[in-house]
């Protein structure tokens, strides 16, 4: 299993409408960055992801699975953009906020530390364990 983290907007996308589409989840879609497309692709049935606030909140708030693997982006006519569907796993019982990442030694070499823009990254599995610790979650 790979690990990921997606990056919303709460007031656009947030955790709670994540939980709202339930088993069937929702496409994580409108992304049109490359390197984020090309991890989409990457992505497998049952690869989980961190589901981060971005904006005010800037906190991982969550755990999604990817539901369905890369796919035609269908909010978009250009075939160049694909996408991935996510459903909720569970919430964080402690949000996790960007200032606990940037002072963890752990994740130091976060892509969301050195790459913030990214909407879509890789985590490591040391990054996932130290995350998970933080928000008192099962991993």
């Amino acid at each position: 299993m790979a690990y990921w983290l997606f990056k919303s907007e709460p007031n656009t996308w947030g955790w709670d409408d994540q939980v709202a589409k339930g088993e069937e989840g929702e496409e994580w879609d409108g992304v049109r960055n490359y390197q984020a497309r090309n991890f989409m692709r990457e992505m497998k049935l049952g690869d989980r992801g961190f589901f981060y606030h971005s904006m005010k909140e800037k906190s991982v708030v969550g755990i999604v699975e990817v539901c369905a693997e890369s796919h035609p982006d269908s909010t978009t006519d250009d075939d160049r953009w694909e996408c991935v569907n996510i459903k909720a796993v569970r919430a964080f019982e402690v949000p996790v906020s960007l200032d606990q990442i940037k002072t963890d030694p752990r994740l130091a070499e976060m892509v969301l530390v050195k790459n913030s823009r990214l909407s879509v990254q890789p985590v490591t599995d040391l990054e996932w364990q130290a995350i998970c610790d933080l928000g008192k979650t099962e991993p």
